[in-house]
């Protein structure tokens, strides 16, 4: 199963990079494209506990990794939540 890895930068202008234990997030994330940050998270929620599940497809259990990205991204999303027009932009999803 192809790991892949997505740098971001976050409303500050501070990057952050994410790692996925699947290519799933090619489907959610399109590179030099920016999200709103509500729709970034879903869009994390969603690559990352599919990503999750096709681990425990194969291995028998999830991937514990890419839930702690999950709960990274939510944390450090939470600090700009407050921000009118907060949006997350994608560098790169393909190393």
């Amino acid at each position: 199963m192809p790991a892949v890895t997505f740098d971001i930068v976050w409303p500050d202008g501070s990057q952050d990079q994410f790692y996925s234990p699947s290519t799933v997030v090619h489907d959610y994330f399109q590179v030099g494209q920016g999200y709103a940050l509500a729709d970034f998270v879903h869009r994390s929620q969603t690559a990352l506990t599919l990503a999750s599940k096709r681990v425990e497809q194969r291995y028998g259990r999830p991937c514990s990794l890419a839930l702690r990205q999950l709960q990274r991204v939510e944390q450090k999303a939470s600090i700009f939540m407050d921000q009118p027009n907060a949006q997350v932009t994608i560098l790169a999803n393909d190393h």
